[in-house]
């Protein structure tokens, strides 16, 4: 089983959702961390990381001495990865997209294969409260700009991991819509929203919806930081969007300096009191019934 825990946009909680949830799962589980442009699950859970990987992408390298300059080359890259200046070829590995084209079109041979290395996957293992697991994690290069390779990696690995020992999967998604997040949604059995209901998280919310629907994974709310003082409203609002259209609002987690202060410290929010603990219990006893019921929607 595959759950990833997303959001419409950064702070609404899917990392402190994730984190107390793999610390208390009564399953074998592995807790990945898929943002990597910005990881911090590792924060919470604070794994031994034993194991670092680096992931490269195949980028053209010019053989000067084979090269005649017929620019066939820089007509076929999309992505400007590839200038011409009179016969004068030149290759911006940095702008590569890593597609192949260029060497399949180059008549003389002139392009030889190098390596743009895209980031790292990290694993290891974890123990935390009730539960131990493995963890997996990637972390673009520091400048880097393209990550769905790297997350295509991630998830490959992760694939194998879990067909190993047949564990469970806690995904931390990147935030928002973009391509990152929808890669690894792509491949989740359920998709859990976690809002935050606000104005600005829930317009955010109901844009994520409409993008993770697409997915075929099966649906389900969190809602954090409930109850706020004077936002009443907006958990009304948040539950009656969810009733409308049947999404199940699977918990309620509510505003707390205590759980903030805890969090900020870098602790996991379901430790901050037993009540909060049981809370995550009745989270995961909940995903799992779900789990019982189906994966993906046909």
């Amino acid at each position: 089983m595959r759950i990833v825990f997303a959001s419409g946009k950064g702070g609404a909680g899917k990392t402190s959702v994730t984190a107390s949830l793999a610390a208390l799962w009564p399953r074998p589980v592995i807790a990945a961390d898929c943002d990597v442009e910005a990881p911090n699950l590792h924060l919470f859970l604070a794994p031994d990381l034993a194991e670092q990987t680096a992931v490269t992408l195949d980028v053209p390298v010019l053989d000067a001495e084979k090269c005649t300059g017929c620019g066939s080359c820089k007509d076929i890259c999309q992505y400007r990865a590839i200038a011409r200046f009179g016969r004068k070829v030149l290759i911006f590995p940095d702008m590569c997209h890593g597609c192949g084209g260029c060497f399949a079109v180059c008549p003389e041979g002139a392009l030889d294969t190098g390596k743009r290395e895209l980031g790292v996957l990290e694993e290891g293992a974890f123990s935390a409260v009730g539960a131990r697991g493995r963890f997996l994690m990637g972390r673009t290069r520091i400048g880097e700009a393209m990550t769905p390779p790297l997350l295509r990696a991630l998830l490959a690995r992760l694939e194998t991991m879990t067909a190993e020992a047949g564990e469970d999967a806690l995904i931390d998604a990147p935030p928002g819509v973009s391509c990152p997040a929808m890669t690894v949604a792509g491949r989740a059995d359920t998709v859990v929203l976690v809002a935050e209901p606000t104005p600005f998280g829930i317009h955010d919310f109901t844009l994520a919806h409409a993008a993770f629907a697409r997915t075929g994974a099966r649906l389900a709310v969190v809602m954090n930081r409930s109850g706020m003082e004077g936002n009443e409203s907006g958990d009304a609002a948040l539950r009656a969007w969810c009733a409308e259209r049947r999404l199940p609002l699977l918990a309620e987690l509510p505003f707390d300096r205590a759980a903030a202060e805890r969090y900020a410290a870098g602790g996991l929010i379901a430790g901050t009191s037993p009540l909060w603990e049981e809370r995550f219990r009745a989270l995961a006893e909940a995903l799992l019934h779900r789990a019982e019921h189906g994966g993906r929607h046909a």
